[in-house]
């Protein structure tokens, strides 16, 4: 059954858009093995060191960090301690989450765009680049991904309310449970 058919079509498109870019993110991490590898082969086996290419690794792993963590809130997988969460009924749980999106989410990540606008924009009136010779010259759009990160996460955490929302309201069954092999603490 395709879950998101019969969702509000501002959560259906907001789950959507979420969906595929972390899909796509998810594509990095392979990049980023095979270019460490490759330094690494590069710098012990041909005794050859490339500073842009170490620092793409960094720049790849920071944007896999910062963007992939909308997805990582839609897929309730933010780590949390629950130890009285997990008892909790699905309506009390989505109250819960409801409260904490609109009390500490929201307002921590307008707080993060407000504080990170000028440190960003200072970075891109200089064009700020790498601080070590030959290094990509692209910091002010690794700094960038600052209030982009916390934008994605207010719209993700809109998605978020309007969900929880829903489940209070019963108008749409909690998510099942997600299938950890782990047991949360």
């Amino acid at each position: 059954m395709n879950r998101g058919s019969h969702l509000p079509a501002p959560l259906a498109w907001i789950d959507a858009i979420t969906e595929r870019l972390g899909k796509a993110l998810a594509w990095l991490v392979m990049a980023m093995m095979l270019i460490q590898f490759l330094v690494v082969v590069l710098r012990y086996v041909f005794n050859f060191n490339s500073i842009p290419v170490q620092e793409s690794v960094m720049y790849m792993h920071a944007v896999l960090f910062m963007l992939a963590a909308s997805f990582t809130l839609k897929h309730d997988g933010h780590v949390r301690v629950d130890i009285f969460y997990r008892n909790f009924s699905p309506r009390k749980q989505a109250w819960i989450d409801l409260l904490g999106t609109l009390l500490l989410l929201i307002p921590f990540m307008s707080f993060v765009i407000l504080t990170s606008l000028g440190y960003v924009g200072k970075s891109w009136s200089i064009l700020e680049g790498s601080p070590d010779t030959g290094g990509i010259p692209a910091v002010f759009l690794l700094k960038t991904l600052i209030p982009l990160f916390a934008g994605l996460m207010i719209v993700q955490g809109i998605a978020e309310i309007i969900r929880k929302a829903l489940v209070i309201a019963g108008r749409i069954p909690p998510q099942p449970e997600h299938d950890h092999t782990e047991e949360r603490v």
